[in-house]
């Protein structure tokens, strides 16, 4: 599969491409840098502006095979002087103050503008009321504007703006919101590459989403593989979803994340069709690395005194929705419980063999058409004391 290239690698390139008109004077079509990854990145310019104070283009973002909502967006670089237009003189005395950050920094100066998001709570890359803009983006912009500077022979301070005209709509679309990021996207990337479907940058979200709640005071982790365990925690609890993590099918990742965090406690909430696969020993509950909902199902089933015939008969089902109709008809709403019980004991064997003691584990699982299954000791009661601010 083809690879990409991240919005910081365009906010670079853009940028490098932007200081090197300002300084020379004359436009450029094409620009290259090399990315931390150690590949170059050959990029054509748009949108090409120069005057004698300002120069700025465009980089559009090519996220290769990875089904990337920012594919095709346009990056886009302003560089302008911050001393005197052409001044020449050594200013290595002085350094410019970022207006982001308050930050000291000897000749480039980074500004996020439209489209690029700021952030509002700690945790992230960025401190608050930062632009953000990860520091693997920043150092490579430093980097390539100054080699710019260094070959024409510029000693004064240069200001870099970034910004991404589309980025406040895009970034509904994003985890910004829910990170406390306001205004527009972010600008990633730690090599500089978008590498297709990547498992690490799903991971890295999650840990970043973790990190916020932490950072915030939060120390009840409150963890749903996806919207549909959003939503019943919505509709059956009243949880506000703000405070809640979605993590996929990266359930043994996040609670080892949660745990070298310092959370004192987790709570995982999620549809039996995901969490089943937990009591059959998964840490990874995507189907490409197994199965096994409905056999862990009749083989509790069948340690509860249903028939052969009735385990067969789940055995055949292709979703566990199918298999809960066949125990209720069987047995009745008793031996559902009775056979979830189990299951859920088996689903925090896993969590706590994960877990190592480091936190104290609660679960709680859930259909889609009978709500609420089964739940650990003391699991409902925590998730109410923290809706409440007990916790």
């Amino acid at each position: 599969m083809r690879h990409g290239f991240t919005t910081g690698s365009c906010a670079a390139a853009a940028a490098k491409a932007a200081a090197y008109m300002l300084l020379s004077g004359r436009k450029k079509e094409k620009i290259s840098i090399e990315t931390p990854g150690g590949i170059i990145f050959n990029t054509d310019l748009s949108d090409i502006r120069l005057s004698e104070r300002e120069a700025s283009c465009a980089v559009k973002k090519d996220a290769g095979d990875d089904p990337d909502i920012t594919d095709g967006t346009f990056i886009y670089a302003a560089v302008t002087y911050i001393d005197n237009i052409g001044e020449k003189s050594d200013h290595t005395k002085d350094k410019a103050v970022s207006i982001d950050s308050g930050k000291e920094n000897d000749r480039v100066v980074i500004k996020g503008g439209r489209g690029v998001g700021r952030v509002t709570k700690p945790g992230l890359d960025q401190p608050v009321g930062e632009a953000a803009i990860n520091h693997v983006p920043r150092e490579m912009i430093i980097r390539e504007v100054t080699e710019v500077m260094q070959l024409l022979d510029y000693s004064g301070r240069l200001q870099v703006e970034v910004s991404v005209p589309q980025g406040e709509v895009l970034a509904k679309k994003t985890f910004n919101p829910r990170l406390g990021i306001v205004g527009g996207i972010s600008i990633l990337g730690t090599t500089g590459i978008v590498e297709p479907m990547s498992e690490k940058a799903l991971v890295d979200t999650i840990r970043v989403e973790l990190s916020v709640h932490y950072c915030q005071g939060e120390r009840t982790a409150v963890v749903a593989p996806g919207n549909y365990g959003l939503d019943f925690m919505k509709e059956y609890y009243g949880y506000d979803l703000d405070k809640a993590v979605k993590c996929s099918n990266f359930i043994g990742d996040t609670v080892l994340m949660a745990a070298e965090m310092g959370f004192s406690s987790f709570i995982l909430v999620g549809h039996i069709g995901k969490l089943v696969k937990l009591a059959a020993g998964m840490l990874n509950t995507h189907s490409k690395y197994g199965d096994h909902r409905m056999e862990v199902i009749a083989r509790e089933a069948l340690q509860e005194g249903v028939s052969e015939e009735t385990a067969e008969k789940i055995l055949e089902c292709v979703s566990t929705e199918a298999a809960i109709d066949i125990l209720l008809e069987a047995h009745g709403r008793d031996l559902l419980e009775r056979v979830m019980e189990r299951i859920m004991n088996g689903i925090m064997k896993t969590l706590e063999e994960v877990c190592g003691g480091r936190m104290k584990l609660y679960c709680i699982t859930f259909s889609s058409v009978y709500g609420f299954l089964a739940g650990s000791f003391g699991a409902e009661d925590i998730l109410r004391k923290q809706i409440d601010g007990e916790i």
